[in-house]
């Protein structure tokens, strides 16, 4: 969920310590300071009156700031941060009750003691399946922990690790090539280990700024934006979907070859193999450097055998980069882009569509992705329930063993060659909620996001569209779009976009404009041509009810000139606010828009959702 959205279901209380650890970072002038002052020069109260979407944004300038904020935390040995922040970061971990989160945080202590007690016999046993060079490297790693963090009783001081120590220990982690479940496990046969009050572990990350708490609902909350960067923290460079979308594509003898290397059980089921590696914490940069390739291979070959991995695997064509190390820093960057875009690559009603369907195909499903995500509810196969732990339609079916999904496609008439997954994407894009979803994106006219949504369309025709979007959007209001009496009253001269037909000879006269350029402001071009239409209307004996100009959005000057026009009943209405009042009015009890709602000069989009919800 994203912070936005989190901010707005709580109250000024559960949001303080976050508040306050901002404000913190803010009074020490970070480098983003200049765009930051730029959002609070609206308000004279302070971060406290900022409204949540700038909240959001002012988080995201001061990301960096952040993070060493919470780097400084993993100094207390006894915080348990690397533990709680793993168990926060899992995908499906974002949303949880505070009795689901103690049971979680319960299994984690007693499966890392199990662990601790397996590495401790496989490191004293003469026959255990850890080579004789990966004991080595564990003993180095333990020794040179225990001194750094013993070494402060010698001197009569609290036992900690410095930031110092802390940066030559993991160095040392990283040159010995250990990954993240290693170096945690040998940590806790050093450190105390003992579980806390889960009320206090919540405090404790909340008076950090990481989790936010509803009282209210007995919740905790993660945002979207805070996951990504404690994955940053945990130096996790993908999200666990990415990663299993990655090590799927992998044949099962590479598989083996990475399980062999991490003490991992090569008897197990290969989709179990997987998850296990995903557990380990293999840095995602190391896998692809050196983890998936046999022994002895090129530089040259690695780097092809790279390409074809995303290019026939992952549908990335042209992976940037010279180098091996470019290439897979811009994977990552593609994993993190795909990650952020709130949309879902096919509409909403496709996804839920897609979900009942897979759900009567795969009994198993349900309980599958409870499992696989550690979702709490007992129905999980809701689009807008999945979309909010951020788990989207290609998330669900990575999980799916290929002999099911070929069944799945056999049963519901899906095209059968190519990728199977890309196949059952395309067969649920539904296109046309897929175009109004991206309704802003048309009239922004912005191919880029359009195409990478799943849209494919000429700039030419653009225009139209946005015009056909807007004309479902108000038949969807219940308002009657008369195209025929459109047709009358258009001369070669002045051709209106859309009539609102009210009847007794009552209008409302609707123009779509599209913009490449931020900021509509061409005032006096479109203010002669809504002029003319309002002319035309008045000799047919027409009484206009209002003008409605729907751009994607209006420049400050665009909206003076249109305040200070007296000749026109014009309002102005950006896509986003049409798009949202149309959301608005699905859940209303109205079975028609109240166009009296459509009395401001810009059309104010809290105010008419608010009166909708009445």
């Amino acid at each position: 969920m994203k912070l936005e959205k989190i901010l707005d279901k709580l109250g000024s209380l559960e949001k303080n310590a976050f508040i306050k650890i901002i404000d913190n970072i803010i009074s020490k002038k970070p480098k983003n300071s200049k765009e930051i002052e730029k959002i609070l020069s609206s308000t004279d109260k302070g971060l406290k009156s900022v409204d949540n979407l700038n909240i959001s944004n002012i988080f995201n300038l001061i990301s960096d700031e952040f993070t060493e904020h919470v780097y400084s935390e993993f100094q207390e040995a006894s915080s348990q941060l690397d533990i709680l922040i793993d168990i926060i970061i899992r995908d499906g971990n974002c949303i949880m009750k505070q009795d689901w989160f103690s049971r979680l945080y319960e299994t984690e202590i007693k499966n890392l003691k199990s662990k601790i007690k397996n590495l401790n016999s496989e490191l004293e046993n003469e026959k255990s399946e850890l080579s004789e060079s990966r004991k080595r490297d564990f003993r180095i790693y333990k020794a040179c922990l225990s001194t750094a963090y013993n070494n402060d009783e010698t001197n009569n001081r609290e036992a900690k690790i410095t930031s110092d120590e802390l940066s030559i220990i993991l160095t040392l982690s990283k040159q010995l090539g250990l990954s993240q479940e290693d170096v945690k496990l040998i940590n806790y046969t050093i450190l105390p280990i003992k579980k806390s009050d889960i009320q206090d572990v919540i405090n404790n990350l909340k008076n950090l700024g990481v989790v936010f708490f509803s009282k209210k609902e007995n919740t905790i909350y993660v945002a979207d934006e805070m996951v990504r960067l404690l994955r940053t923290v945990r130096k996790k460079e993908v999200a666990e979907k990415f990663y299993r979308r990655t090590l799927k594509l992998l044949r099962e003898p590479i598989i083996n070859q990475i399980a062999k290397e991490h003490n991992i059980d090569r008897k197990l089921p290969l989709s179990q193999k997987v998850e296990e590696i995903i557990k380990e914490g293999i840095s995602f940069t190391d896998l692809l450097s050196n983890e998936i390739y046999k022994p002895g291979i090129t530089l040259t070959e690695k780097k092809k055998t790279l390409n074809e991995l995303c290019e026939k695997g992952l549908n990335i064509n042209n992976l940037k980069g010279s180098t091996l190390e470019d290439k897979i820093s811009s994977l990552i960057e593609h994993f993190e882009n795909v990650e952020k875009d709130e949309k879902v690559g096919i509409s909403i009603d496709g996804f839920d569509k897609m979900l009942k369907e897979l759900n009567e195909s795969l009994p198993k499903l349900n309980k599958d992705l409870k499992v696989q995500f550690e979702l709490q509810d007992e129905y999980v196969l809701s689009a807008d329930f999945l979309l909010d732990y951020n788990i989207k339609p290609r998330d669900i079916l990575d999980l799916i063993e290929k002999p099911d999904l070929t069944k799945f496609i056999k049963n519901h008439g899906i095209k059968q060659r190519g990728d199977d997954i890309l196949n059952i994407l395309e067969h649920y894009k539904d296109v046309e909620n897929l175009y109004l979803e991206n309704y802003e994106n048309v009239g922004y006219r912005n191919l880029n996001i359009l195409k990478e949504n799943g849209i494919l369309v000429k700039e030419s025709e653009l225009g139209l569209k946005f015009e056909e979007l807007t004309k479902i959007i108000f038949k969807s209001l219940g308002f009657n779009v008369d195209e025929a009496f459109k047709s009358e009253l258009n001369t070669q001269k002045d051709m209106m976009d859309i009539i609102l037909n009210l009847g007794n000879n009552e209008i409302i006269i609707v123009e779509c404009k599209t913009i490449k350029e931020k900021g509509y402001n061409k005032f006096s071009t479109v203010s002669r041509q809504l002029k003319s239409y309002q002319n035309l209307a008045l000799k047919n004996n027409l009484r206009i009810v209002k003008i409605l100009l729907v751009a994607p959005e209006f420049s400050d000057d665009f909206i003076y000139d249109c305040e200070m026009d007296t000749e026109m009943n014009l309002s102005l209405l950006t896509a986003s606010t049409l798009s949202k009042i149309h959301d608005a009015f699905k859940t209303s009890k109205y079975q028609e828009f109240p166009h009296v709602l459509f009395r401001d000069i810009v059309i104010n989009e809290e105010r008419v959702i608010k009166a909708l919800s009445k």
